[in-house]
């Protein structure tokens, strides 16, 4: 009797599974897309296009158009409610994933903005020796200053405090 080989049983079952998790993405996408498009709709946007970007861990969907400002509202807090509703919708449905929004690129240009503004303050704070502590900020804000600051030797971040009130304090390192 011949040996019995597992390994295509268990190729065919990796293969099956990363098939479904594809499937899942894309109906997740598909579901944010249309609650994003009847949202759209709602609020009377026209001439709108949704773009979706699948990424390895993280999905987003951007939102391209004109008079978009409403959607993005004061520091980008209608913007963060859109996008947890739009999370809302599709987990509502048990899908679970990590789903982004951009509209007109106001994230894009608030991450370059903050990377910028990081840049300066450290250069601050390395020139001082002296600890800065920035305004309070939502978690995405505060990875990107997290993230520009692990590019500087010299000085390491932390955050203080609690939501709402959560900032990012940057100190010389060591």
């Amino acid at each position: 009797m011949a040996p019995v080989d597992s390994t295509d049983d268990n190729d065919h079952r990796d293969a099956q599974a990363s098939e479904d998790k594809e499937a899942d993405v894309a109906e997740q996408l598909d579901r944010a897309k249309d609650f994003l498009a009847g949202l759209l709709d709602a609020f009377a946007v026209e001439g709108y296009q949704i773009e979706v970007i699948e990424g390895e861990e993280d999905n987003e969907l951007r939102v391209h158009g004109e008079d978009l400002g409403l959607l993005i509202g004061p520091r980008g807090q209608t913007l963060t409610a859109v996008q947890d509703l739009t999370r809302l919708a599709v987990q509502r449905e048990g899908r679970e994933g990590r789903l982004h929004l951009d509209i007109a690129g106001y994230r894009e240009r608030r991450r370059e903005a903050l990377a910028r503004f990081t840049g300066q303050v450290i250069e601050e704070v390395l020139s001082s020796g002296q600890a800065r502590a920035l305004e309070p900020m939502n978690a995405p804000d505060r990875k990107v200053v997290h993230d520009t600051a692990g590019a500087f030797p010299g000085v390491t971040t932390v955050s203080e405090g609690e939501d709402p009130y959560r900032r990012v304090v940057i100190r010389p390192a060591g």
